[in-house]
């Protein structure tokens, strides 16, 4: 995947910072990606934003999605992760779409992005977020790389371009190619991430394994009214 040269039929938008547009906002191109509160803060305002945080917000809440679920927003952020329940709220603060993605839901992202674009019967701009990690449990902890959101936006920006959505940033292409070298090497290069020794600590090691499990589930939450279902 490489990226596409802007043009003619490129998304345009402002960025959110202030409605200002910016060498950053990656207003140009329809798939987009970022890390954080900050990321989604630098770019230009999408119509659908993809929150993703595979170890463990956005796998937990989508297994529990599958399981005919509804889980409210400051449930799941109290019980498996606040930074990426911040992305999920802040996205929610937007009049975006806001969809949780993951490894193990990649394709059924994607095909519920294409089939909010042809509801609106326009062009759809997406905001792939991964959420990181905070590097300590302080508040004003700063985010660090997480390995893990790095592969589930890769997988998700990757399922796009198969659908023909492929119009992507710079960024969100290098983030598909990362997610295509390495699909074969998921379970390793989870277990072995910091995230995921963390986990193994716990006696999680299920966990991990099933979160790196890729296109293992169909259903994608959406969040409306502070509560996540099935997108439908």
């Amino acid at each position: 995947m490489v990226p596409a040269a802007a043009g003619p039929g490129a998304v345009a938008a402002a960025a959110y910072a202030g409605g200002v547009s910016t060498p950053f906002d990656q207003s140009r191109y329809q798939i987009r990606f970022e890390w954080g509160v900050d990321g989604l803060d630098r770019l230009a305002a999408s119509d659908i934003v993809v929150v993703v945080d595979v170890l463990r917000f956005s796998t937990s809440v989508t297994d529990r999605i599958a399981a005919g679920e509804t889980v409210a927003l400051d449930d799941a952020a109290h019980a498996v992760s606040l930074n990426g329940a911040a992305v999920a709220a802040a996205a929610g603060e937007t009049d975006a779409v806001v969809l949780l993605g993951c490894l193990r839901n990649a394709a059924a992202v994607a095909a519920a992005v294409l089939a909010e674009q042809q509801r609106r019967g326009a062009r759809t701009s997406v905001a792939v977020i991964a959420a990181g990690e905070l590097a300590s449990r302080e508040p004003d902890a700063p985010l660090r790389f997480a390995v893990e959101d790095l592969l589930g936006a890769g997988a998700i920006i990757d399922a796009l371009g198969t659908l023909g959505l492929d119009h992507t940033s710079p960024e969100a292409a290098a983030a598909g190619e990362a997610f295509r070298g390495l699909r074969g090497a998921t379970r390793h290069l989870l277990t072995a991430s910091g995230s995921g020794q963390e986990l193994l600590e716990r006696d999680a090691r299920a966990d991990v394994l099933a979160a790196a499990e890729v296109d293992a589930a169909a259903s994608v939450p959406v969040l409306r009214d502070g509560t996540f279902a099935t997108y439908d």
